[in-house]
């Protein structure tokens, strides 16, 4: 059983498709119910993907034997800062190490792109993405935006560079 993780423009067909079961689970779990598929679309719209391909972010499909199961996306703020964004596993792939592959993927993106910490907010909800982050060394840190009306934890990584 193996995982693979490759950088793809985020509207690739296997790109868009995780995007958009990305967005019916959030939304989904913020409801309470079943996202509709105009929530979704709504998500969807607009929602800065333009800049998850360089030069200014990166957007990584984890296949797991070959089909597309996971992704994550990397926005650039500037010359040392990136926010992780996007991160999902499909639900029946969760606990087979595509998580924190993922990460590692990204913060390898990361590094390559000169930045030094890697930033993101999350949700009180997504308890399985808090506990991926914290495992993988992301730590909590105070609001660094109020940009988000649903962000409730903000985590930092500092990246350690590779000699």
């Amino acid at each position: 059983m193996t995982w693979t993780m490759t950088s793809e423009r985020f509207d690739s067909p296997d790109a868009a498709l995780l995007r958009r079961d990305y967005y019916d689970e959030v939304a989904s779990r913020y409801w309470g119910r079943p996202a509709t598929a105009g929530e979704i679309d709504e998500g969807l719209t607009d929602d800065g993907a333009e800049l998850l391909v360089p030069p200014t972010g990166e957007f990584v499909v984890g296949r797991f034997e070959g089909r597309a199961a996971a992704c994550a996306g990397l926005v650039l703020m500037d010359a040392e800062v990136a926010e992780l964004t996007r991160v999902f596993v499909r639900p029946e792939m969760r606990g087979t190490g595509g998580g924190g592959r993922l990460l590692a993927a990204i913060e390898s993106r990361a590094r390559a792109f000169g930045i030094r910490r890697i930033r993101l907010d999350t949700r009180n909800d997504l308890v399985e993405a808090r506990g991926l982050y914290a495992k993988h060394g992301y730590r909590e840190v105070p609001a660094f935006h109020r940009r988000n009306q649903y962000a409730e934890h903000w985590f930092a990584k500092e990246l350690r560079t590779t000699a």
